[in-house]
């Protein structure tokens, strides 16, 4: 049996006045979306707790079958692993972000689309002045960097009543009450303040602002945890998988599922991503691994600008150099399923993350269709097959429980 999970992340959405009432799902052109719906089964599930953030984290952990509340610790950890940065028992990973911040105004969470090189730089800067034995800033992606809290084998200055706010969830927003609260936040924003003098004349954000582009203006720290102990998704299942992503985020469960990293060339994690190259390793690596998972994150990253059309499109791309290459190359086998299922709702009214329910689309050689005609969120809400704890859908995906 070959598997396939197909994630448009933050694709799940709320009717739209400029696409005449209807959800992007609902807009976009996806005949293959549709056909996998048609050929399978159309069932719902919410993968955020309503006591947990509604953030990446916490869904992909759920959607890939392991329970959040037992096992979540937060997301900085998850992108510690992509790294390959090792935690002590007391060690605390830490999401650091670079950001635009005008008038205390979240301006821009990514800095502008700051660039791997230019964020690198700043990060240096950092370090040098910020950091040390206790505090080690890691570059990542673009404006997607990490702060490690080592503890030297002391006690860990934070708690699960640390609590921090996602940068994207502010976008135009004041940031006036969202600065870290609760044990050890005052470190935290401490460093966030200093950034900004830090930052403020750097040559990076000199060059960036004579280019007319937004300077980063602060490291802003959110997510933190310590690493969290999954079991094997082999060991849980019985399935080898691989993943192909651009986030850290994803990577860095990859690596603690005990699944094989695919980096993809012209993979960005934004909406100008190559999806056919995604496509394309993904039909390669089904040749090897029982389980492929193609994440793609655009999405999401239309969403959090508000950006409709971006989104429309974004998903029309999956549609047609993702989900139809993958779906023929699995049909190849057999044997085979195929799940494509958002994380978590995405609002672009909101634009940032949010609770409730997401459509996922179930097709296999061993399914019997449930009568869906489309892939979307009211196809969803019309199904009696309900997942109202998200992370119990891969037991049935995988065969391990019956789909009904």
């Amino acid at each position: 049996m070959k598997y396939a999970i197909i994630i448009p992340d933050g694709a799940a959405d709320e009717p739209q006045d400029g696409l005449g009432g209807r959800t992007p799902l609902q807009a976009a052109k996806l005949p293959h979306m549709d056909a996998v719906a048609a050929a399978g089964v159309v069932a719902r599930a919410n993968n955020t707790p309503a006591d947990l953030p509604a953030g990446s984290d916490v869904a992909n952990l759920s959607l890939l079958g392991y329970d959040p509340h037992r096992y979540y610790t937060g997301r900085a950890p998850l992108e510690a692993a992509a790294q390959g940065l090792q935690l002590g028992p007391n060690d605390w990973a830490i999401r650091c972000n670079l950001v635009t911040v005008e008038d205390q105004v979240m301006k821009s969470y990514t800095a502008g689309q700051i660039s791997t090189e230019e964020a690198a730089e700043l990060l240096r800067t950092a370090q040098q002045s910020l950091g040390g034995p206790r505090w080690q800033f890691y570059p990542g992606v673009s404006y997607r960097n990490l702060l490690i809290h080592r503890s030297a084998g002391g006690p860990a200055p934070f708690s699960r009543d640390t609590h921090t706010t996602p940068p994207h969830d502010l976008t135009d927003k004041s940031v006036l009450d969202d600065y870290p609260r609760g044990p050890g936040s005052d470190l935290l924003v401490e460093l966030m303040n200093a950034s900004e003098g830090l930052f403020a004349d750097h040559p990076v954000n000199t060059a960036r602002m004579a280019a007319g582009k937004p300077p980063a203006t602060h490291v802003w720290l959110w997510g933190l945890g310590s690493t969290p102990q999954l079991a094997p998704f082999r060991e849980r299942f019985g399935v080898c998988g691989a993943m192909i992503t651009a986030v850290d985020l994803l990577r860095g469960l990859a690596a603690l599922l005990g699944w094989k990293r695919i980096e993809v060339p012209g993979a960005t994690g934004y909406t100008d991503t190559d999806y056919a190259a995604k496509g394309r390793y993904a039909v390669e690596a089904l040749n090897e691994f029982d389980l492929v998972c193609v994440h793609v994150e655009a999405p999401d990253e239309a969403s959090h600008e508000g950006d409709a059309e971006a989104k429309v499109k974004a998903l029309e791309e999956i549609d047609a150099k993702i989900v139809a290459p993958v779906w023929k190359a699995l049909r190849g086998f057999g044997q085979y399923r195929l799940l494509i299922s958002p994380d978590h709702p995405t609002p672009l009214r909101t634009k940032t993350h949010s609770y409730g329910d997401v459509p996922a689309a179930i097709a296999g050689s061993d399914i019997r269709p449930d009568g869906s005609a489309t892939y979307d969120e009211a196809s969803a809400a019309r199904s009696s097959l309900v997942f109202a704890e998200g992370w119990k859908l891969m037991e049935h995906f995988v065969g391990r429980a019956p789909l009904k």
